[in-house]
């Protein structure tokens, strides 16, 4: 099978770099094209990321000898891709992605610049894939042809979206409070500065809490005529903290159901949740998306946020709550499920789906 011929708009920074890693040998997928700063472009990729390769292992040998772009080269970028994967700041995201969607090139972005926007889709694969459903409207609305854009959500929200949403479906979420524990490459690199963050909590995270209370009510929503309608039936309130962590970012969730379930309930929704069915074998889907652990101490960063590709979500330390009904910790790997590979997820789908 030929593979689609995959750009990275966003090259040498840290989600780009974990976007090259993650798409080594991938069966449907392969990296052609690299956008970045100008102060990169017209260097080979080993080249523009010497010294600042942030991964543990090294540069696929292909990728490394191919050369670095400006993001206008867009003529350049029409001939050598079939879609990108957009990690751009969200500045450069708002001139540049309607531009690459018009030429013809599908946009999966991580950037949040069109998350809210009504015929954009913003998807976790396992929970609302049916919003993609919206890409054929959105392209009539702008008179695109081939491309279109669907984005992935904050990286916040992914440790307790998913096991809400579960809960949600049957048993109807009404409030959450929602305490995050955001590891440093959730900042991006150089990220925060070391004597800001070793021994020490910072109780604020600029926007993190506007989104994780906002995002999943989109998610949660549906597609109605030509736009997405938000699920107004629930209120999240969120606390964002940036913790001495590397990687995973960590939550822990009180929540109340309209109708309220049994432990044995809640438990058996997260183990038996699923979202992607089977048979589309997407390679980035977790088998389990939802794993649940008994142990009084788990989920923990260190031990967790590398489950199953680092792309499930581990759940622990269901109890009742004294106050609202329920609690539980959440954990996910930000720069994996919250970032690359989500975005390659979504794009797996898009695939299934005929889109790509």
């Amino acid at each position: 099978m030929e593979k689609l011929r995959a750009g990275i708009l966003g090259a040498t920074g840290m989600v780009g770099q974990k976007y090259i890693a993650l798409l080594k040998d991938h069966p449907y997928f392969e990296v052609s094209y690299l956008v970045a700063s100008p102060s990169s472009a017209g260097k080979p990729y080993r080249e523009a990321v010497a010294g600042r390769w942030l991964l543990g292992t090294d540069i696929p040998s292909r990728v490394a000898e191919l050369m670095v772009h400006t993001v206008d080269e867009l003529p350049h970028a029409q001939k050598e891709c079939d879609f990108v994967l957009a990690c751009l700041d969200t500045k450069i995201a708002e001139e540049w992605e309607e531009k690459y969607a018009a030429a013809g090139l599908p946009v999966v972005s991580t950037a949040s610049t069109h998350r809210h926007t009504s015929d954009v889709p913003m998807v976790i694969p396992e929970v609302n894939p049916e919003h993609l459903d919206i890409i054929p409207i959105q392209k009539k609305n702008h008179g695109w042809d081939k491309g279109f854009i669907a984005v992935k959500p904050n990286c916040s929200i992914q440790s307790y979206t998913a096991p809400l949403y579960a809960l949600h479906k049957k048993f109807q979420l009404r409030s959450a409070i929602v305490t995050t524990m955001q590891a440093v490459s959730g900042a991006g690199h150089p990220g925060v500065a070391s004597l800001d963050i070793i021994d020490n909590v910072i109780p604020y995270i600029s926007g993190e809490e506007e989104k994780s209370e906002r995002e999943p009510k989109k998610i949660f929503g549906r597609v109605e005529g030509n736009a997405i309608t938000y699920d107004e039936s629930f209120n999240i309130s969120a606390h964002c903290n940036r913790v001495p962590t590397l990687d995973g970012h960590l939550a822990t969730v009180s929540f109340t159901c309209e109708t309220k379930p049994t432990k044995k309930e809640i438990v058996e929704l997260w183990e038996s949740f699923s979202g992607i069915p089977q048979e589309l074998q997407l390679p980035f889907a977790p088998l389990r998306p939802i794993i649940y652990r008994e142990e009084v101490d788990r989920p923990q960063t260190r031990l967790d946020r590398d489950a199953d590709k680092a792309m499930a979500v581990t759940v622990g330390r269901l109890r009742e709550d004294p106050i609202l009904q329920w609690k539980f910790v959440g954990l996910s790997h930000n720069t994996v499920r919250g970032a690359a590979g989500g975005g390659i997820l979504i794009a797996e789908l898009l695939k299934a789906k005929g889109y790509l």
